[in-house]
């Protein structure tokens, strides 16, 4: 069973996301935008985690499509990037 973190983004019990077709676009827009106010090199798996971390912690509502042109998104997303690269060293796929 899928839990939905907001329109378009699902995570399993298992911590794996499911992102719609139609969020791609939406998500490398956000990169970019991300990447001016945390200085990093941000991609969309760095995107993803970020919007899962903030909706883990209530900052983002479910049921509240994103917009990249939403300033309080990018301030609050650009907290949780800073984060993944912090922790993480920016790794955030399996790949990685």
């Amino acid at each position: 069973m899928e839990q939905q973190i907001v329109p378009g983004i699902s995570v399993s019990v298992s911590g794996q996301a499911t992102v719609d077709p139609v969020m791609a676009n939406l998500l490398f827009d956000l990169a970019i935008e991300l990447e001016g106010p945390t200085n990093l090199p941000v991609d969309v798996e760095h995107v993803l985690a970020a919007i899962v971390l903030a909706a883990r912690n209530g900052e983002l509502a479910p049921d509240k499509p994103l917009k990249s042109n939403d300033p309080a998104l990018v301030e609050v997303l650009a907290v949780h990037v800073k984060i993944v690269f912090e922790q993480f060293g920016g790794n955030v796929g399996m790949d990685d």
